[in-house]
């Protein structure tokens, strides 16, 4: 007697709430899902459902095997798509989002890349520093920079990410080095999408309100009027570490770097997740792990 005999009718039967939607989800026939779900009953000497002519509920008995069952399947089905994704080459739709500047340097190459060694497979990449909603918006992949808020999202770290407090040696000839975060209040800071700047303190998370006279939504354009002097900027390594090696730029603050976040690829949450999805997100890891931006310093 195979034990497993009828666990797949009683699962289908409790979440189609029918014995004939049953056997059309499993292609057989209702007598045989019928016949399926009364040899288990007898084999377990108990009761799982209540059966009328209109409906179809669990008994107590019912529920609590019902639990258990539905999980057997789920990691069953699970452990052969596992052994056959192996096997099997993406194909079909990957939409996915990024921020515009770091897609365009980083994500975008490494794509083209993956789509390459895979050329059955679609891709649609959207670059917007809007944060999309990626169930809604049918996305399966997002490219997203820095802390994540609580979601019920599957994030996966496919580089780090330190941030650093720099200026032109100009701008500290003209007016001087800031040596503490209380100094900071006195200088004129170049500010990018965010509205404040994190920082260590004691151990903890100090942030800044930054003030000036300039502001731009592009951490290439706050690059660039750093480079120029006009102020000082917190940006993440891969803007500036070039530019600090070749004396460019001057390193503020170092002892009050906050800790480093990170790079992630997100994606909905899915009960068997797309291996497309998860062989793209192996070669951004691996892509981005070959960048010399990620190669030196505090990214390595």
């Amino acid at each position: 007697m195979n034990r497993w005999e009828g666990l797949e009718e009683f699962v289908a039967v409790v979440e189609c709430a029918s014995f004939s939607r049953a056997a059309e989800r499993l292609r057989v026939s209702s007598s045989h899902v019928s016949r399926q779900v009364a040899l288990l009953e007898e084999r377990l000497q108990a009761r799982l459902l209540y059966r009328t002519t209109r409906k179809v509920s669990l008994t107590e008995a019912g529920q609590t095997f019902f639990a258990r069952c539905q999980r057997l399947i789920e990691e069953r089905d699970e452990a052969f798509l596992a052994i056959t994704d192996l096997h099997r080459a993406p194909t079909g739709l990957l939409r996915m989002t990024a921020a515009v500047a770091y897609g365009e340097r980083f994500i975008v190459p490494i794509v083209n890349a993956f789509m390459a060694q895979y050329p059955q497979l679609r891709v649609e990449i959207e670059l917007t520093n809007r944060v999309m909603d990626l169930v809604h918006e049918g996305f399966d992949l997002a490219i997203r920079l820095g802390r994540l808020e609580n979601s019920s999202l599957v994030a996966s770290r496919i580089a780090p990410r330190a941030l650093y407090l720099c200026a032109a040696p100009a701008y500290l000839e003209r007016y001087g080095r800031p040596h503490s975060l209380s100094e900071l209040a006195g200088h004129n800071c170049l500010i990018g999408t965010g509205d404040t700047w994190p920082f260590r303190q004691d151990g903890r998370e100090h942030l800044f309100k930054p003030a000036g006279n300039w502001r731009c939504n592009s951490g290439q354009a706050v690059l660039d009027a750093a480079l120029r002097g006009l102020g000082l900027c917190q940006l993440p390594d891969y803007y500036v570490l070039d530019p600090l090696r070749r004396g460019e730029l001057v390193s503020l603050l170092e002892a009050n770097q906050p800790p480093d976040t990170a790079v992630w690829a997100v994606s909905p949450q899915r009960r068997y997740p797309l291996p497309k999805v998860r062989l793209l997100v192996e070669a951004l890891k691996a892509g981005l792990a070959g960048l010399p931006e990620y190669q030196s310093g505090r990214s390595a």
